[in-house]
């Protein structure tokens, strides 16, 4: 399925979504934050994908905003897109299904604020990570401030986001910001969706909402969350099979009930 500025494949269980723009490296306009909010309503309607794989076409994830675009609006517009973006990033944050930026080259500003927005990041290793923003007398304006020092602290985000430092994949692992660094980003991101395809697709949802939402509680509420969330999966038709396949040393077939 082609939508423009997006294309995504499916492979089994697992969608991979593609940002499409090789030629502008991905630059991030309109068209494609419109068509990745289509592409992810698609998504959350198929009940058969288990797994969301995004990555960037051509040689980079993304390099940011489309600064051609971004010359052409004034501010009202510039603000407006930022809320549309907000709530597009903020969706694809706690989207149902676990979802894993494959960044196979540079991912930089917006770029990379999409990537912190999944839940797994992999990095091929002749990548590059950064936030340039302050370098255009602006910053990181759609998570890029909140989230990475949620992943990796104050002191360290600050650095790299008022020296506008770009980070190599080995950089980028060591402070937390990936999983994994791999020849092949796509090819270390299929590895582990092909291994989260074997585990009951309720749990990974539930599992998921139990982290995201749960760091957000003081402790005790989040505790109390947990147990929701395990509620959810107790009383599943896929918990039953699980521990059927268990006791007679099979593979569970789970069908998300």
């Amino acid at each position: 399925m082609a939508v423009n500025h997006v294309t995504t494949r499916r492979e089994g269980g697992i969608t991979i979504l593609t940002l499409n723009r090789p030629d502008k490296l991905n630059a991030l306009n309109k068209d494609i934050f419109d068509d990745l909010k289509s592409a992810l309503d698609m998504i959350q309607t198929d009940a058969s994908v288990r797994v969301l794989v995004i990555i960037g076409g051509g040689k980079a994830f993304s390099v940011g905003a489309d600064l051609k675009e971004r010359q052409g609006m004034n501010e009202k517009d510039i603000l407006l897109r930022f809320e549309a973006v907000r709530v597009l990033y903020q969706r694809l944050e706690y989207f149902p299904l676990p979802t894993i930026a494959a960044i196979n080259g540079t991912a930089l500003g917006g770029g990379l604020e999409l990537a912190l927005c999944c839940d797994i990041r992999v990095v091929s290793q002749a990548a590059t990570l950064g936030f340039p923003e302050v370098e255009l007398a602006i910053i990181p304006g759609n998570g890029g401030t909140q989230r990475l020092p949620r992943l990796i602290g104050v002191s360290k985000a600050m650095e790299l986001i008022l020296t506008a430092k770009r980070l190599s994949a080995d950089e980028a692992l060591g402070l937390g910001i990936v999983s994994h660094v791999a020849p092949d980003a796509l090819v270390a991101a299929r590895t582990l969706a092909v291994r989260m395809l074997d585990m009951g697709p309720i749990a990974l949802k539930q599992a998921k909402l139990a982290v995201k939402k749960g760091i957000e509680l003081p402790i005790g509420d989040a505790l109390k969350f947990e147990v929701d969330c395990y509620k959810n999966c107790l009383y599943s038709k896929d918990r039953t099979e699980g521990l059927k396949a268990f006791s007679e040393k099979r593979r569970p077939e789970y069908q998300g009930e």
